[in-house]
């Protein structure tokens, strides 16, 4: 990830830009396959809900400070300022990575797997209250890694690629919750937030830049309400709602293209509804369900492919983003 934004910062054209931009993709990539397995076996199930939300929680801080950097860099002249913003993206997280060796725990089922019982013992003891018995956490994850070796040996691709009923289901649930939450055009409509406020009628650069960090908070904000609901409401129902205000959401952004002096304000507020009903279900909710819903025997590789779909239709849906609402105008591209 770092190592690509420095391509980005210092590119000298569009190639070498998107050379470096995927090296950020394969970055993300990782870190979004690696982060809420890491944090599902270092957090006590009845939490896990709400601390994987923390990983759509700390993405969200970073689209905050990209969205305050470009308001801190507007007044800069525009061939400068790009370069100095990605430039801010290599340092951060050299810090924050850095910092965080020192405070993150090993993986308690890492240890283990790798005959270090007794570290994954402390590791456990700082996750549970005093006085519980982490030996039989210990014992849990003796018999799961048992039972995934067998898995492993046992279960090939073929197991994915042609999906027993009951393997069909569990992937068509995972893998289709890690494509919708791409389907609904999240990634696309963020990078094109500046061009979707232009093209309703907001042309004052630092209002755009200022409007967007508003949005951006309104996201963080639903988020962090998230992490409390998943738990005590359940996952099926704010996913529900999240994709049924979506839906509502992106058509009140369609009708401010129609026309009419409100428009501005209209498209502000369809856009806020949109970011806040897709945090409180489909943004954290796309990684909690497949690092639940997948049994341990195909865990890995469905993971992996859910991860890899959800990049794939992200891909799409950004790449084609400006030329589809062009052709098709902006209104019905947003019906659409």
């Amino acid at each position: 990830f770092i190592f690509g934004t420095v391509i980005q910062s210092g590119a000298g054209g569009y190639a070498s830009l998107m050379f470096g931009r995927a090296f950020v993709g394969l970055g993300v990539g990782f870190g979004l396959a690696v982060d809420p397995v890491y944090i599902s076996e270092i957090s006590q199930a009845a939490h896990r809900g709400q601390l994987v939300t923390w990983s759509e929680i700390a993405t969200n801080i970073g689209i905050v400070l990209g969205f305050l950097s470009g308001l801190f860099f507007s007044s800069v002249d525009e061939n400068v300022a790009w370069r100095l913003m990605f430039s801010l993206g290599a340092i951060l997280p050299c810090f924050v990575i850095y910092f965080s060796t020192f405070v993150m725990p090993e993986s308690p089922r890492w240890l283990v797997a790798k005959n270090r019982e007794g570290e994954a013992r402390e590791v456990l003891k700082m996750i549970y209250p005093d006085g519980y018995d982490v030996g039989v956490i210990v014992n849990e994850i003796k018999d799961t890694i048992e039972k995934e070796s067998i898995a492993e040996h046992a279960v090939g691709w073929d197991v994915i690629l042609f999906p027993s009923p009951a393997f069909k289901r569990m992937l068509m649930v995972g893998v289709g919750t890690a494509i919708a939450q791409q389907a609904v055009g999240i990634d696309a409509i963020q990078y094109f937030l500046v061009y979707i406020l232009s093209e309703s009628g907001i042309e004052s650069r630092n209002a755009q830049m200022l409007i967007l960090v508003v949005l951006g908070l309104i996201k963080l904000g639903v988020i962090v309400i998230a992490g409390h609901l998943f738990d005590r409401k359940g996952r099926r129902p704010l996913i529900l709602v999240s994709l049924l205000g979506c839906a509502v959401s992106l058509f009140i952004v369609s009708m401010s293209f129609i026309g009419g002096a409100s428009s501005e304000a209209m498209a502000i507020f369809g856009l806020a509804l949109y970011l806040a009903f897709f945090s409180i279900g489909m943004g954290p909710g796309a990684w909690l369900i497949p690092s639940e819903v997948f049994s341990t025997m195909i865990r890995a590789k469905a993971m992996s492919v859910a991860t890899f779909m959800n990049r794939v239709t992200a891909t799409i849906m950004s790449s084609t983003f400006l030329s589809v609402a062009q052709a098709m105008s902006w209104s019905g591209f947003f019906i659409m």
